[in-house]
């Protein structure tokens, strides 16, 4: 499997990392990581998600948009 990270962004006090894993199928998965304190004290979380996607720019839109709506549900 080949794995593909986006560039990062913030949104408050949190660092939100979206990437992929090309299966050995040939389609997409999504994951993302939540990061936040600095230093000593960082604390990160990693989702994957269960959909497959059939592009690459499908899959990190979805962790993208997750991550967005976990952090700001507004």
């Amino acid at each position: 499997m080949t794995t593909t990270v986006e560039k990062p962004f913030t949104v408050g006090k949190f660092l939100v990392s979206p990437f992929t894993r090309l299966t050995e199928a040939g389609d997409y998965l999504a994951s993302l990581s939540i990061r936040s304190g600095r230093g000593t004290g960082t604390h990160d979380r990693v989702f994957r998600f269960t959909p497959r996607f059939t592009t690459r720019q499908g899959a990190l839109a979805y962790a993208a948009d997750q991550g967005r709506c976990m952090l700001d549900p507004a």
